[in-house]
């Protein structure tokens, strides 16, 4: 039922836009107060998600570790898998970030022959990172909405991505290949008993909600049944990036459903499992040096506590422990 709900969900959502926006007529509502209180939710819920993060006490090295801790001269660490170093740490989370190479180790578990087997995932590891990075594309391309002049980069991505120069107008590799990705995610939790299982609404509506984002976005752009102006769009963000929005006539109500559904993706992001974009930076058994062999780690928070060495033991009972034929360091 979870993936129903996600998507009953959703649809709502984009019912609502279309009798918002498009039979009431409420278009400053959908174009410029929602979007811009999703942004301001988005900014508080973000920052205080890594604020709370940041304060949280980690008095102890927990780095999770794939490698061998540098210990003896004669036996190789792994600075990468186990790094004991800074340099380290910023080459592990460099290869975390951008190749997602914990991903890439991770590995699947299943029944073979009615024996427990381990194998290769990589399928999720080529799924999540053509997702990531085809959406940080698309995300990049919209700054020509936002931007006049458009900024040279900007313009190179566009021609990167449409180079191909299939159809009219000419269809961009990374629409297809996003809407591939999310589909495989999607279809992934649904023909997995195991993951069907544990699936929750909160894994499928980030997933009904990007899709949603990107099938709307192609439809406005392929299908001239849903065209808008573009022109009106650029006035309508324009507006919106200078903080004087202005509602143009004669933008389709498929835009609205486009802003709508990316105006709560930002608003449900701070509280979704999607803050993993701002959590891997502040993870500790990411971001620590395993060098618990090398530095004496005490817990800045531990009360002072009055000891009582063996060196004052045997001061206060030496003389007893002679007479009982007791080994001491020093003699009376």
């Amino acid at each position: 039922m979870a993936v129903w709900y996600s998507l009953l969900l959703v649809l709502g959502m984009s019912l609502f836009v279309y009798l918002g926006a498009g039979l009431l007529g409420l278009q400053a509502i959908f174009g410029i107060v929602i979007p811009y209180a999703a942004i301001l939710v988005f900014l508080i819920g973000f920052t205080m998600r890594v604020l709370g993060w940041a304060k949280s006490p980690v008095p102890f090295r927990i780095p999770t570790t794939a490698g061998q801790q540098k210990s003896l001269d004669w036996i190789k660490p792994s600075k990468i898998d186990s790094p004991y170093t800074t340099w380290g740490v910023v080459g592990r989370m460099a290869m975390e970030v951008l190749l997602f190479r914990s991903l890439f180790r991770n590995t699947k578990a299943e029944i073979t022959e009615g024996k427990l087997a381990y194998g290769s995932n990589k399928w999720l590891w080529l799924g999540g990172i053509l997702f990531h990075y085809t959406f940080l594309t698309i995300v990049i391309r919209h700054l020509r909405f936002f931007t006049e002049p458009v900024p040279y980069f900007v313009q190179v991505l566009d021609n990167i991505d449409g180079m191909l120069q299939i159809g009219s107008p000419v269809i961009y590799q990374t629409d297809v290949i996003l809407v591939a990705a999310l589909l495989f995610l999607l279809i992934r939790r649904l023909v997995s008993p195991q993951l069907r299982y544990l699936s929750l609404p909160a894994d499928y509506f980030p997933l009904f909600l990007i899709l949603g984002i990107a099938l709307s976005g192609i439809m406005m752009r392929y299908f001239a049944i849903f065209k808008v102006d573009l022109m009106s769009v650029k006035v309508l963000a324009m507006g919106l990036a200078t903080f004087n929005p202005t509602v143009p006539e004669g933008i389709g109500v498929m835009f609205y459903i486009h802003l709508f559904f990316f105006s709560m993706l930002l608003a449900y992001f701070p509280f979704s499992k999607l803050m993993h974009l701002g959590g891997v930076f502040l993870s500790p058994t990411r971001n620590l040096p395993n060098d618990s062999r090398m530095v004496r780690h005490v817990n800045p928070w531990n009360a002072p506590v009055k000891v009582h060495t063996y060196e004052h033991y045997e001061d206060d009972f030496r003389e007893k422990m002679i007479e009982a034929d007791l080994p001491v360091e020093k003699q009376a």
